[in-house]
């Protein structure tokens, strides 16, 4: 993958906070050792992540929204789908701003959203299968 991707929560069709103690125990173990993760002056996330397979992204965690700025594919859309399921989040897509997400949190989006949001199995292949296609608008 070469473009970013956004996470968000949403509640009843509003924006909800993100829980960063979930941030934390999902992304810590895949944190890079050589640069440790950093807790932001305004209390917000910033991980490098590394798998195995050698992809990494970088995530910057605030109350509100993780951007994931230039994710790998393979292993680390892995981390990134258990992330967001773990959250009962969305990602946006911004080449399209099209909403993938799980059944689940499809019906927490704003109700204008809800048609033509991306219902997948939250796992790796399937993030990097709705991320990579072509873009749906």
């Amino acid at each position: 993958m070469s473009h970013d991707l956004w996470i968000h929560k949403f509640v009843d069709g509003k924006p909800a906070d993100v829980d960063l103690d979930v941030v934390r125990a999902v992304l810590q173990p895949h944190s890079a050792e050589s640069r440790p993760p950093l807790v932001r002056d305004d209390g917000g996330l910033a991980i490098w992540i590394h798998a195995s397979d050698g992809g990494d992204a970088d995530l910057l965690a605030g109350s509100n929204s993780i951007l994931v700025e230039r994710p790998a594919g393979g292993e680390i859309l892995g981390i990134i789908a258990e992330l967001t399921a773990r959250l009962a989040a969305v990602i946006i897509d911004p080449r399209d701003g099209a909403f993938i997400c799980r059944a689940e949190e499809r019906a927490h989006l704003p109700a204008e959203y809800q048609q033509d949001a991306v219902v997948i199995e939250m796992t790796g292949p399937a993030v990097q299968n709705a991320t990579t296609g072509p873009p749906r608008h």
